[in-house]
């Protein structure tokens, strides 16, 4: 095998790895460090053309081609050819457009510093560091999502190797089929090296957490619940609830608590978003409070997520509502100290304009969904199966309203018919025709793959 792979060396620009070489395993590891790629070589693509050079080698020789930007929520088998696209990283802001041309590696917060200047930002997710394109793939829910919808909404360009080894300009106009594919199908047609996307109005926002104590605040989750009820679609809002460790170096408020942390995103001045925030302060004690006016440029800091790579699954669902004792089991058997692992338990406020059609319609599946519930823990060495059990049993209780998952929040291994649940059923039958349409031989291996129809 490695004296075929050593042909790549030829036909691309950027580097070449095999196992044993000095940055194979850096450039194979990702966020996500359980069960990382074993691919035969790596492609550290420096462009479109490294990307069309090795997707027609891998088509060439019947080789499996797996594809990875920051590496967050991998699934892909060993062997074969992993692009890497880290290095594809450019950003160009149109200003007078509103648009940004995002490069395939490029991380959301390049786009965010990229855009800040002028008072534009991209509908980015709570984690700067997830990669872009893949995020907008998959649908991408973000911050501002109740005002602007999905971030495939946005997208108004695609460049995209298909499994033919074809670099194709993919618009509305251009393969109407292909752009609605790509646009909440995820990964499954093709290599895509770069995406145009519309850009919003929003130099600053009203935003933070608030942070109670789940033992003194029990009905946290079904008052941050009825609280949403209330709020109107410029109101973006989540809330996580985890056990944080008595150890030095964390907020000495929090240390030793199991804590619920109301995550907020208000495109409204600082005085509205106060008034709309204040009936969560009878919640219960707040034990930190870090609501302000800030920056488009410091949206991270809203969920303040483990910038670090570790080991971890998560299941989740999308509801069309939650009932109160669901919530109420989920703290108990996730949230609440007796839980057999770790586990961050995660709601987020749907509705607004994710339920409504956008203007050039897209793959993303369930829209009408109002809430997404999440479940995720670090896995350790042999933990794998309790980790399994303690979130089916943690979102048993919502079987009644739920209408699918998903993909951007499974990160875990999924059988067909929890991939078929992420679409409405006439979309999935879609997707699967254009995947056979588009790479009949299964050359791509990605994280959540939609079947060829037969």
């Amino acid at each position: 095998m490695n004296d075929i792979t050593h042909q790549l060396d030829a036909r691309v620009r950027g580097p070449v790895y095999r196992p044993g070489a000095d940055r194979y395993d850096a450039e194979r590891t990702g966020f996500q460090l359980l069960d990382p790629h074993h691919p035969s070589a790596i492609v550290a693509a420096d462009g479109a053309e490294d990307v069309r050079a090795a997707v027609a080698f891998a088509a060439g020789h019947r080789m499996p081609l797996a594809v990875q930007s920051r590496g967050h929520g991998r699934t892909a088998p060993a062997g074969g050819v992993l692009i890497s696209t880290r290095r594809m990283s450019g950003v160009r802001v149109d200003p007078l457009a509103r648009t940004a041309w995002v490069e395939a590696g490029a991380t959301w917060g390049q786009v965010i510093e990229a855009a800040a200047p002028h008072g534009l930002a991209p509908l980015s997710g709570s984690f700067p560091e997830v990669g872009a394109v893949p995020y907008t793939l998959g649908g991408g829910l973000g911050l501002l999502a109740r005002r602007y919808g999905f971030a495939a909404d946005h997208v108004h360009r695609l460049d995209v190797v298909t499994a033919d080894a074809r670099l194709r300009r993919v618009t509305a106009d251009s393969d109407p089929d292909l752009f609605w594919a790509l646009r909440g199908g995820g990964g499954n047609f093709g290599v895509v090296t770069g995406m145009e996307i519309g850009l919003v109005p929003a130099a600053r926002f009203y935003g933070g957490s608030l942070c109670f104590d789940v033992g003194e605040a029990p009905d946290v989750l079904d008052a941050w619940r009825r609280w949403t009820a209330t709020v109107p679609e410029e109101m973006t809002s989540a809330v996580t609830t985890l056990p944080y460790p008595d150890v030095p170096g964390l907020p000495a408020a929090l240390r030793g608590r199991q804590v619920a942390r109301i995550q907020i995103a208000c495109l409204a001045t600082r005085e509205e978003g106060r008034r709309l925030v204040e009936p969560l302060r009878s919640i219960g004690p707040v034990l930190l409070d870090t609501l302000r006016e800030l920056p488009y440029a410091d949206s991270g800091t809203v969920f303040d997520e483990p910038d670090q790579p570790h080991a971890y699954r998560s299941r989740n669902v999308l509801v069309r509502d939650l009932a109160p004792d669901a919530l109420a089991h989920l703290t108990k058997a996730a949230a609440g100290p007796p839980a057999p692992v770790m586990t961050v338990v995660g709601l987020r406020h749907l509705g607004g304009a994710l339920a409504r059609a956008p203007r050039v319609a897209g793959a993303v599946g369930h829209r009408e969904a109002a809430y997404l519930v999440t479940v995720l823990s670090p896995v350790g060495p042999g933990e794998g199966e309790v980790v399994r059990a303690t979130h089916r049993e943690a979102l048993a209780p919502f079987a009644g309203d739920v209408l699918g998952i998903s993909l951007n929040f499974a990160f875990g291994p999924l059988g067909e018919e929890e991939i078929r649940s992420a679409f409405d059923p006439a979309a999935y039958e879609r997707l699967t025709e254009l995947r056979a349409a588009y790479d009949p031989h299964g050359l791509l291996h990605v994280n959540h793959a939609i079947p060829a129809a037969r």
